[in-house]
């Protein structure tokens, strides 16, 4: 899979990351494990498996790594300084502390509509034409992942996921400014998100994983369609405190923060400007 990016170098953060090109022999045998192996363990028990994982990035221990995962990770060494510890800590105490990491200064951009968060675009089309999966025995359609009927988000809707890397941003912010109509938590299995071993169908996990479903009804009265979907290794996915039913929330406004990896789907009466399939998109740039 080749990924590129929209103006690299006007980026805000540092989305970008290596892109995997796996052979369709390993790609399938990846897609047997996660979901037939690991995918047909109880959900509890990959959560409580997942959660004690998850714990060893709280431990004091593992904030040694973070200048070295920099480093590794980011051409930019200085990158940390647009960044602050979360919840108003003094310093960064762990390794998780890193990963929910605060912007100092939110990017600031001027349009209507921006990305609401930043990864690689690894599904984009029409909600009419993203094809089915077989979860489970079960044809689910791509309502399935945002927990509505078939008839309710528009066909001509643009479907939009995007793969966040471990070294990517973890919060995800409103899209457009509005006011939240549905918040609404699915249970589910913690499949590997990795896109690239699913080849033809990206999008599998958010099936069938655990996810948030949050919706927004713009100014004009459409409705914004959020899947926060969570993955191996994901304790949990928190949303921000102000986020209610009925509250009014403006573009850029943080919506939630995933402690460690994540994907994010997206169904919008509006199609992207400027991003195919495969690029990387940065929270805040133009949607």
């Amino acid at each position: 899979m080749e990924a590129s990016t929209y103006l690299e170098n006007d980026y805000y953060s540092e989305p970008h990351f290596t892109v995997f090109k796996v052979p369709e022999w390993r790609a399938k045998l990846y897609t047997f494990l996660s979901v037939n192996v690991w995918g047909n363990i109880p959900s509890p028990i990959q959560r409580k498996l997942s959660s004690k994982y998850a714990s060893v990035y709280d431990k004091p221990f593992s904030k040694r790594f973070i200048k070295t995962y920099i480093r590794i990770n980011y051409s930019d060494k200085n990158y940390l300084d647009k960044f602050k510890p979360p919840f108003g800590k003094s310093d960064f105490g762990s390794f998780q502390d890193f990963f929910i990491r605060e912007f100092k200064e939110l990017p600031k951009n001027d349009v209507p509509f921006v990305w609401p968060c930043e990864g690689l675009l690894c599904d984009k089309g029409k909600v009419s034409d993203i094809e089915k999966s077989r979860v489970k025995s079960d044809d689910r359609t791509i309502t399935t992942i945002f927990g509505t009927l078939d008839s309710t988000i528009p066909k001509e809707y643009t479907f939009t996921n995007v793969f966040l890397h471990n070294k990517n941003y973890h919060r995800i912010h409103a899209p457009v400014n509005g006011t939240i109509s549905r918040i609404q938590h699915i249970p589910g299995d913690l499949i590997v998100l990795r896109p690239w071993i699913y080849k033809q169908n990206p999008s599998l996990p958010a099936f069938r994983n655990e996810r948030y479903n949050v919706d927004i009804t713009d100014d004009k009265g459409r409705t914004w369609y959020l899947s926060i979907v969570g993955g191996p290794a994901v304790r949990t996915i928190e949303l921000a405190k102000p986020i209610k039913v009925g509250g009014s929330i403006k573009k850029m406004e943080e919506i939630a923060l995933f402690y460690l990896g994540s994907t994010c789907c997206m169904a919008s009466p509006e199609a992207p400007k400027w991003h195919s399939k495969n690029t990387f998109v940065e929270v805040g740039a133009t949607y």
